[in-house]
């Protein structure tokens, strides 16, 4: 059996945790709307914000280039700071996240999060942080045996401060951790396998303090994804469009042990959140559950009672309109005209999340 979320699902909203807002109150106001709210990142309030630059503060050899928006890693530099960073280690405030690589973090711990189901903070993977962050010779540093091995073991310890921070907020807290690069493992060009990051992780997952949780944005195979030892995946689900039947037993075997699936099923790129309404991704979702329940043991309402409802993916950057992310938009409706597109379509997507899941939680009776 899996670690349990201390939770049922029960098709409770919850999000990405990039958000394009400039209002941090805005933000926040957003993230409280849900069932299960987090703790919104805002990369375009401050470059700290941002998912790699806030995981990276404390690492050895890393500088991070906020005005250019760049984070460098230099491997002298990294021999030279283990000594300290060895030294300092034991300690698990080290690990915690300082008000200056995120002034939202500190502002979502002061506000009441006792009352919610559960709340969730977020912090980028190791393996998309050691593909992302290049050394002095544009290097990925996954492939330093050293700076990775010691990547694995920090992020962890970020995992179990943010965690522990939160879980003194609502007993019901859990960190997921981002992970693009999942879906860069397959790639016979990457030169880090599926199986050599399949053994990381599942080392990685076991030195945590909290329930093991993944989110990943990029194409997925999701049996893989599932077999990592994780009680919690969030994906993009919109993406798949058919539920491969293939699929059905990982998914389904996984629920059975108590995991739960966090269904990213509302585009957020405009042109096609205009295509969609919640009726229409319900019953994509219906129809994706109907195939594991026909290909498997369980019941369409046991898939339900172990989901979550999300959007498909953050929108820092819309798609779906060219130029549109340089320029605010105008709009009809009252307190929306001040708002980027990327703000107003992570604004509709919120709100189809409330309809997915109260339409849902109504058809079954959860």
């Amino acid at each position: 059996m899996l670690t349990s979320m201390g939770f049922q699902g029960s098709c409770k909203t919850t999000a990405m945790g990039i958000m394009p807002h400039r209002d941090i109150t805005k933000a926040l106001e957003l993230s409280f709307s849900l069932d299960i709210p987090f703790c919104p990142q805002l990369p375009n309030v401050s470059y700290y914000e941002d998912m790699y630059a806030q995981a990276s503060q404390h690492f050895p050899g890393i500088t991070v280039d906020a005005e250019n928006k760049r984070i460098f890693f230099d491997s002298a530099k990294f021999d030279q700071q283990l000594i300290n960073y060895s030294e300092r280690m034991a300690d698990p405030g080290f690990f915690s996240l300082s008000e200056g690589y995120s002034v939202v973090y500190h502002q979502f711990l002061g506000q009441d999060l006792q009352k919610y189901t559960a709340v969730r903070g977020q912090l980028i993977g190791p393996v998309s942080f050691g593909f992302k962050v290049m050394d002095e010779n544009n290097m990925p540093i996954i492939y330093s045996e050293q700076a990775r091995a010691l990547l694995f073991d920090f992020l962890q310890r970020k995992v179990n401060a943010q965690y522990h921070e939160l879980r003194e907020k609502n007993q019901n807290a859990f960190v997921w951790l981002d992970e693009p690069g999942l879906g860069w493992v397959f790639s016979g060009l990457s030169g880090y396998s599926d199986v050599r990051a399949k053994q990381d992780y599942k080392d990685f997952l076991n030195g945590l303090d909290c329930p093991g949780a993944l989110h990943l944005c990029a194409n997925v195979n999701l049996p893989y994804l599932l077999s990592l030892g994780v009680s919690l995946l969030s994906f993009d689900a919109y993406q798949l469009e058919l539920m491969p039947k293939g699929y059905a037993q990982a998914v389904a075997d996984f629920i059975s042990s108590g995991g739960i699936i966090s269904w990213g099923i509302v585009p957020t790129d405009s042109l096609t959140l205009e295509t969609e309404s919640p009726e229409s991704l319900v019953k994509r979702l219906l129809t994706y559950w109907k195939v594991i329940a026909g290909n498997s043991e369980l019941s369409v309402k046991q898939i339900a009672e172990q989901a979550l409802i999300a959007p498909a993916r953050c929108c820092l950057k819309n798609m779906g309109q060219v130029g549109a992310s340089d320029e605010k938009t105008s709009s009809s409706d009252q307190g929306m005209c001040d708002l980027t597109l990327e703000e107003r379509v992570v604004e509709s997507a919120f709100n189809y999340l409330g309809h997915i899941s109260k339409t849902i939680r109504v058809e079954l009776n959860l």
